[in-house]
This record gives structure tokens, C-alpha cells and sequence, in this order.
């Protein structure tokens, strides 16, 4: 998946938002579900979604004085999202994984959820479970613990209460047994057990 996101909406020409990788976790979440929803192209949500921003709760209207029209203009344009190529390839990669992998992080995530089925889990938590596992599998360079912690933030931000230990809970038996059979296979000093940063270095991006 490789996209032009220029001139594709009308966007903000006075705010922008500053792209990271927590950011390309959410909005890779929004592009699945909403394929999930919609059944629309991947691409044209990807594009969509990484592109354009829809939460405007930050926005505060100017009080005792009408709104002038370039401030009209500015409310109900999308805020473009100032993204670094790694961090929307990042976004893309996770999307591709999460679909093209589908049934293999369906399989793990089942056998770990305590009897609930599958279709019964809520699709917010299915597929933050889906993001996690393939950034266990198919992400040597993040720790375990970074993924994991991540989808538990995103679920306290977007799902509910009960979401991050029912989460928590099956990714640290996902692992454990990805640990087991040598699959958890991640490279530098100290990423199997989430702790990636040497003396008198940074931490990798993640």
C-alpha cells in the first residue's frame, strides 16, 4: 500500500496535528474497523483516515463575538496529520498484517480467551488483540512489553473499563507461548523481555 495524500481533501491551511506511532496504532485501528463495517478498500480508508482528522473537542469557539468566516472555514476543515514516512509505513504495515494474518491471530488470541468466543469479544478489543500479536510476531525491533502496553493505553482511551485486564491478560499468555515454541523472535539486547534500551543509549522508536 503506497499512498498520495495530497489534495485529496479540503484541509486545515492554519492547524495541523504532529504524526508519532501511538497516532498510527489508532488510526490503523479506525482503517480495520472500518473495513470490518463498511467493506470498503482498505487503500481509500487508509487514505481517508491517516489523512484527515475528526476530533474537533479541542476546539474552542470565541466567546461574545460571532465566529468570522475564516474561523467558520478552519472549524469545519479536517486537520491535516504532519506524518514521518516510518511512522505511515508503520500505520500501512500494520493494517496489511492485521487483515492478510487475520486467521493466524485468530487462532492464538481463541485459544487464550477463556471460553469466550471469538465473535463474542467486542470488535474494538478483537482487533486491538489482532495489533498486538502482529507486532509480536511481525515486529523484531519492538519490545514485547511496548506493544502490549500500547493496545492496553489505546483500549483505556477508546473501550471500556474492563477491556485493558481482559486484554492484558490473554497478550501475556499469547506471549508466554510465543516465548515458548521460539517465535517471539526479536532482536537487540533485552527486547524479549520489553526492556530495549542500552546503557548510554536511546530507545528504538516505537
Amino acid at each position: 500500500m503506497s499512498l498520495d495524500f495530497s489534495e485529496l481533501f479540503q484541509l486545515s491551511k492554519e492547524r495541523t496535528a504532529k504524526g508519532s506511532r501511538r497516532l498510527a496504532r489508532e488510526k490503523a485501528i479506525q482503517v480495520v474497523m472500518a473495513y470490518h463495517i463498511c467493506g470498503e478498500s482498505t487503500q481509500n480508508l487508509f487514505a481517508h483516515i491517516f489523512a484527515r482528522k475528526f476530533n474537533f473537542g479541542d476546539y474552542e469557539e470565541p466567546k461574545g463575538r460571532l465566529l468570522k468566516p475564516s474561523e467558520i472555514y478552519e472549524l469545519e476543515s479536517d486537520i491535516p496529520i504532519r506524518w514521518k514516512q516510518e511512522d505511515k509505513s508503520f500505520g500501512e504495515s500494520l493494517v496489511d498484517l492485521m487483515l492478510d494474518k487475520k486467521e493466524e491471530l485468530d487462532k492464538l488470541i481463541d485459544k487464550y480467551a477463556n471460553n469466550w468466543e471469538l465473535e463474542r469479544i467486542a470488535l474494538l478489543d478483537r482487533l486491538l488483540l489482532q495489533m498486538a500479536t502482529v507486532e509480536l510476531l511481525y515486529f523484531p525491533e519492538i519490545p514485547p512489553k511496548v506493544s502490549i502496553n500500547e493496545v492496553i493505553d489505546i483500549s483505556k482511551k477508546f473501550s471500556t473499563d474492563k477491556s485493558k485486564v481482559f486484554i492484558n491478560g490473554i497478550l501475556d499468555s499469547v506471549m508466554e507461548e510465543l516465548r515458548r515454541e521460539g517465535k517471539l523472535n526479536k532482536v537487540g539486547r533485552g527486547l524479549v523481555d520489553g526492556s530495549s534500551k542500552k546503557p548510554g543509549t536511546s530507545a528504538p522508536a516505537v
